[in-house]
Parts: C-alpha cells; structure tokens; sequence
C-alpha cells in the first residue's frame, strides 16, 4: 500500500486534526501529535491551507502541523482536510512567535515554512511581525539539525529585514528553493500568491538549512 493510500485509509474527524494548546505538554515534541513517527513539517500562517494540502496529498511519509490565528481561515483549513480524509495533518489555532519561542522542544521539527507573513507595514506595529530576532533563535532552536526553512514574501520593505535577519546567521546555510513544491510558474502554490500573481507582484524567497 502506497504512503498516500496510508494517509487516507483512516480518515480523522475534524475534531481529531485540531490541537489544543492547553492539551501539549510544555516544552513539546509536535511528532506527539500524530499517531506514527514520521518527519514534522510546520507551517505558520496556513491561511485557506492550500500549501499543506497539496503537500499531505503528495508526500504522505510526511506529518505536517499548520498554525493559523484567524479563526474563519482556522476553522476553513481544518474542515477541508477532514473532507480529503487527510490523516497526516494537525492544526492549532495560536501566535505563532509565542508557540515557537514558549512551547516547541528543541530539535523537533524536520522543515519550517512561511509564506506571506503578514507585513504589519505600520512603523507602530511591526513589534507584531513573525520574523524578528528573538523568533528566529526560537525557529532554529526547534530545528534538527539539517532542517530546513522556507519562506517567501510579496513585500519588499519585510523582505530587506527579513533576508538581513536570517543571513546573518552562521547556524543556517543558503540552499535552493525547491521547485517542485508547487505547478509551473508558482513559488509555493498558496491562495495568497495566486492572488499576488494576478496582481503582477514580485516574489522574494529564501530556503536555508540548519548546519
């Protein structure tokens, strides 16, 4: 039986594929969540899930873990994963900095991705912003070692913190972007990037792994 069919032969209830924060141990080993040992793939910020979605479907030798704050899109993403019978997705409704910075055992996820984070453009609200210092010790520190991060961003005023920020670090090292994680002509294939190239947006991106 192939991994996919696996994945889809127990489907879960939605309630199933939701995570409470209250309910993890503190620190905690997201592969906990999952009821097989498989590599941990998280994604911050999984909006409509489209990106998480195509990669459970594809790779189902991989446990994925999606973060989202607002709720429709929470509630949204969770409901279609039960729909497809997904079995290698968990979902958790939280701050994605404070999960990463407060909760996440160290050396415990196997990739990281993050795409089109909100910019938080005002100058009084960019202490909101995902990526600053402080987040990106805490996202390497969950790391293994080899792991990898993604990200990708439509902004250009975030892009010339972000890339500085993670650059500078000697504990990362830059790779190439995979390009098969979505169909010719797409970065990441998110419903936010498929609005973006309709707009005529530039993309930046970057993919680094940990030495």
């Amino acid at each position: 039986m192939s991994a996919m069919a696996e994945t889809q032969n127990e489907k879960l209830p939605v309630e199933k594929i939701i995570v409470e924060l209250e309910s993890l141990p503190k620190p905690t080993d997201l592969s906990g969540v999952f009821s097989r040992p498989a590599p941990v793939e998280l994604e911050v910020g999984i909006g409509k899930g489209g990106f998480l979605l195509e990669q459970a479907k594809a790779r189902g030798e991989v446990n994925f873990f999606g973060i989202e704050w607002a709720n429709e899109f929470f509630r949204f993403s969770a409901d279609r994963y039960a729909r497809w019978g997904l079995t290698n997705i968990r979902v958790m409704r939280t701050d994605a900095r404070a999960f990463f910075e407060a909760w996440l055992s160290p050396a415990c996820l196997d990739a990281v991705h993050v795409y089109f984070p909100d910019p938080w453009p005002k100058k009084r609200h960019h202490k909101r912003r995902f990526f600053r210092a402080e987040t990106i010790e805490a996202v390497v520190r969950a790391l293994k070692p080899g792991g990898r991060l993604f990200v990708a961003t439509d902004h250009a005023e975030y892009w010339a913190v972000i890339q500085p920020l993670l650059s500078s670090r000697a504990d990362l090292e830059e790779i190439e972007f995979p390009t098969n994680f979505a169909k010719p002509g797409e970065v990441v294939g998110t419903n936010f990037e498929r609005k973006y190239i309709k707009e005529g947006r530039t993309f930046y991106k970057i993919a680094l792994r940990k030495r």
